[in-house]
């Protein structure tokens, strides 16, 4: 019995506090046994990977514990919203894996929040204001001192209630007047100081159309659209612990003026909070993210830079390796900055699994196989993936002339180069142990300014990878090549990190507060990497041109790739997803 004991306890210390809490609720019975969460965005620009992480929570926890989870677009600023972002964020979350049980929009109860507004005003709970926002921003004091209250606090329900209906007549000025809930001015909670709840912004919205002039705030919203569509779980960010009080009295409030009769204890939607995802080397948030693509800093939102969920799609990444990199650093109640070469290990462990193994010749250099005959051409069976047998195998040519990197030769190579040179030896991948002349004149061809164009060397027959006598022991790596003769052309992308510094957010803000205050790309562009894209002309299989954007590749001893959007049959464009190995630590030092 005590070993149970020991092993329950132990399974419990490994479940994050959220599937604590909600193993806890669930054992007590608490809202009739359901688990019910949401994924809310506000549709004002496209998922970053801090999204990825909310998503994985929100529906991963509802997947875990047999319930459901809920898509809700924050949509209450028409200002900034399009139905682009909508369609973006659904196929952002359908390709981390998840589905959502329905898909709902704030604007869904407007009317709701409006009818329950009125309520609140009939019931001395809230009243307009016609100070400016920058008076209310003063009277609400700070957080050592007590707010002094409006001089509109206390006008009668009548006029507050006309006010209300002026406020979304379409005839009023926005920022004239606003609702404010009338709770504490003395409270040290500032969020209970007369929080505004409506807005006057005269903006037709994109489900709406005109019928809304005044639109309700963020607060005011949330906790009432959780408690009419049955969130039992309110999963957000640390920012908002201090707005879950007031996340709750909203909710109270929502209770005894919908008169419901549904026990409230039993059934108020617990909201709970989790450390962001933050990351070297990236600065997360849709207003600095639009800055970069609308100053040309990127081209668009799913630009491979991009710290974006479509970015990282189109960079080749994997929403498994994602998912895995979130699970691994898991959910705390601490923010912490993450290391990117954590992020791009996960997802290099995940990619080794899954890429099909290709050559790709990104430095060219020819190599000529000087006792090979001319017009020749050997073909071999490659396998895709030594990590999957059900991948197959593909096609590829052996010729007399051959596309290999520049640095797997040196003219004048040190004692432990253990790549080509004079009277050296490597194994060419899938194929002969090849051997150069001893003498220089006889192993290089060079051009008029001494460049290397050529590297000649003879193949031994007996080393055939597959024949009786392959297994020749030499020194030499083995390396890839191409045929010459049956090789495509290419474009390579070779995307690197945007941001220089490590903590790029704190960066631009202390440059902005020392430069007077500039924003923007101006702020930005001292921390910017003008070397984030480098663009190479390779040579590729041609069974590559049967490769599709998002199909996950290998070049073999180089990196992670996959076929770019723009790819076609007719100019095949690689972006570079991840490199074979670790190469932050060595930036970073």
């Amino acid at each position: 019995m005590e070993e149970k004991k020991t092993v329950e306890s132990e399974e419990k210390k490994s479940l994050s506090f959220v599937e604590q809490i909600i193993e806890d609720d669930l054992t007590k019975g608490k809202n009739g046994g359901r688990i019910q969460t949401r994924f809310p965005p506000e549709p004002n620009g496209y998922l970053h990977i801090g999204h990825a992480k909310a998503i994985a929570i929100d529906f991963g926890m509802a997947q875990k514990y047999g319930g459901v989870c809920n898509l809700r677009m924050d949509d209450t600023n028409p200002q900034k919203e399009d139905t682009e972002y909508v369609e973006a964020i659904k196929k952002d979350i359908e390709w981390l894996g998840f589905k959502w049980n329905k898909i709902l929009y704030a604007s869904d109860y407007f009317q709701q929040l409006w009818d329950l507004a009125v309520e609140l005003i009939k019931e001395g709970k809230a009243y307009i204001d016609e100070q400016t926002a920058e008076e209310i921003a003063q009277q609400k004091g700070t957080p050592t001192q007590p707010g002094t209250e409006s001089p509109y606090r206390n006008r009668p329900v009548e006029e507050n209630l006309r006010l209300f209906e002026e406020m979304n007549s379409g005839n009023m000025e926005p920022g004239k007047m606003v609702l404010r809930a009338k709770i504490d001015m003395a409270s040290p909670n500032m969020h209970f100081r007369d929080p505004i709840m409506y807005r006057v912004l005269n903006i037709p919205h994109w489900r709406t159309g005109n019928k809304w002039n005044a639109y309700p705030m963020y607060d005011y919203t949330h906790g009432q659209c959780d408690y009419w569509e049955g969130v039992t779980h309110s999963l957000c960010t640390l920012e908002f612990v201090s707005h879950r009080p007031l996340y709750d009295l909203f909710v109270d409030w929502a209770k005894i003026a919908g008169h419901d009769d549904q026990p409230l204890d039993d059934n108020r939607p617990r909201q709970m909070e989790f450390n962001k995802l933050n990351l070297t080397h990236i600065l997360l948030s849709k207003r600095n993210l639009l800055v970069l693509v609308k100053e040309g800093v990127v081209n668009g939102w799913d630009d491979p830079r991009m710290p974006t969920i479509c970015g990282f799609r189109r960079r080749g990444y994997s929403p498994e390796g994602i998912i895995s990199f979130i699970d691994k650093i898991g959910y705390t109640k601490f923010d912490a900055l993450n290391q990117m070469s954590l992020f791009e290990a996960a997802v290099r462990d995940d990619l080794n699994k899954r890429a099909q193994r290709v050559s790709a010749v990104i430095d060219p250099v020819k190599l000529v196989i000087t006792n090979f005959p001319e017009g020749v051409t050997e073909t071999y069976q490659v396998i895709n993936n030594p990590e999957n047998e059900a991948d197959g195998t593909h096609e590829i040519e052996f010729s007399r002339e051959l596309w290999i990197e520049r640095d797997d030769f040196m003219e004048d190579a040190p004692k432990k180069f253990f790549r080509l040179g004079p009277g050296k030896q490597v194994r060419l991948k899938n194929s002969y142990i090849i051997q150069c002349p001893e003498d220089i004149n006889e192993c290089v061809v060079k051009d008029a300014d001494g460049n290397i164009t050529e590297i000649h060397a003879e193949l031994i027959p007996e080393t055939k990878t597959g024949e009786a006598n392959c297994n020749m022991k030499i020194k030499g790596k083995t390396i890839h090549w191409v045929s010459c003769n049956h090789c495509i052309e290419a474009e390579v992308r070779n995307y690197d990190r945007l941001w220089m510094v490590e903590n790029p957010r704190d960066e631009v803000a202390a440059y902005s507060k020392a430069n007077g205050d500039v924003r923007g790309i101006e702020a930005m562009r001292p921390f910017l990497n003008p070397n984030s894209l480098e663009i190479r002309k390779a040579y590729v299989e041609k069974w590559l041109a049967t490769r599709k954007p998002m199909d996950y590749l290998q070049f073999q001893r180089i990196g992670y790739y996959t076929p770019d959007l723009d790819s076609t049959p007719e100019k095949l464009v690689f972006n570079r997803t991840v490199g074979l190995k670790d190469t932050w630590a060595k930036i970073n030092k």
